[in-house]
């Protein structure tokens, strides 16, 4: 049976789940999980996206995501690589983290309803799993540090792909409404305690459909897929329109780092692979856009792929001072 397309535009919105391979930890520390925490904000930096709500539980993790840019597969691909890649480094393992495919929920956003829902069930996972430090008739969500909720609540400081004002006014809040949140999350949590029948539909509904939203938004979906979703065969959204805006994006970028370092294209690829300013250029390009290696490599004949991922290496570590001064003239004129 063939896999249903992923539905892809500027401003979508799903609910994004991946599970481990064979349903095993995709963590074994809290330093895994703030890895993954790292990776995920790298990749809203780098694909445009917006994280409205998440969680992390064990052996999966729940996202309420906005792509911004249109680009759900390319990004998953980049977040779910560069996240096993720094397991695998950190625990000497090798082989696939996640199992084959992520599930995308794509939810219609004309209706605050819906996003309410998506947000309310993320949030809810810890205490559907009783997780929870707790009475039991005083349950504290605030208790599990790893999802959204404790930002949202004004517990911990929000990080900046972290979105809460949308997940406020889909629940009737103003911004930073955090007692009236947290009073309603509260009802919710003994809700799902006490298996809510209409909490338990509700969820239902989330767990197995492919899109939530009103018919007139599956009608929608369903011109956007050409009728792939009863199995015919299409074209994915992530091919040569994609790729045109992505490096669209990057020889942009590209530019303008090339006017910050007041040098020019040909210049930069006439020099050594290991050239700071030109491995400043790579690491620019890479870390902002989502563009491939090989263009990368083609457009500053940077030569072998090895020299892209030394080049990154070399501004991730970023203790040379060369290196340090090129970073923040990169980073001044990013936007």
């Amino acid at each position: 049976m063939p896999r249903r397309p992923r539905v892809e535009y500027p401003g979508a919105i799903y609910h994004v789940m991946c599970r481990g391979n064979r349903q095993e930890p995709i963590f074994k520390s809290d330093a895994d999980r703030r890895s993954l925490l790292k990776a995920l904000g790298q990749t809203c930096e780098r694909a445009g996206w917006i994280i409205h709500s998440y969680v992390l539980m064990l052996n999966h993790y729940h996202f309420l995501l906005e792509t911004l840019r249109g680009t759900l597969v390319e990004g998953m691909k980049w977040f779910h690589t560069t996240y096993t890649v720094r397991f695998n480094l950190r625990h000497k393992l090798c082989g696939h983290l996640f199992q084959g495919r992520y599930k995308a929920l794509i939810i219609d956003p004309d209706e605050p309803n819906y996003f309410r829902r998506v947000s309310d069930y993320i949030h809810l996972n810890p205490a559907r799993a009783q997780l929870l430090d707790f009475d039991f008739n005083n349950p504290d969500l605030e208790s599990y540090p790893w999802s959204s909720y404790p930002a949202f609540t004004g517990m911990v400081n929000q990080p900046v792909w972290l979105e809460s004002r949308r997940v406020f006014k889909s629940h009737g809040l103003e911004p930073e409404a955090y007692r009236q949140f947290r009073f309603y999350m509260r009802k919710r949590t003994l809700e799902a305690l006490n298996l809510d029948y209409a909490l338990q539909e509700e969820c239902e509904s989330i767990r197995r459909g492919w899109y939530l939203g009103s018919a007139d938004f599956k009608k929608r979906l369903l011109e956007r897929v050409d009728g792939a979703i009863d199995g015919k065969k299409r074209e994915s959204y992530s091919g040569p329109a994609a790729r045109s805006h992505d490096e669209k994006s990057a020889l942009k970028l590209l530019q303008k780092g090339l006017q910050s370092l007041e040098t020019s294209l040909d210049e930069i690829r006439n020099r050594k692979t290991t050239d700071r300013q030109k491995q400043g250029l790579v690491w620019f390009i890479r870390n902002y856009t989502m563009v491939k290696s090989d263009w990368i490599s083609a457009r500053l004949k940077m030569g072998h792929r090895s020299n892209i991922s030394r080049a990154i290496r070399v501004y991730e570590e970023g203790s040379d001072p060369i290196v340090k001064e090129i970073k923040e003239k990169m980073l001044q004129c990013k936007d």
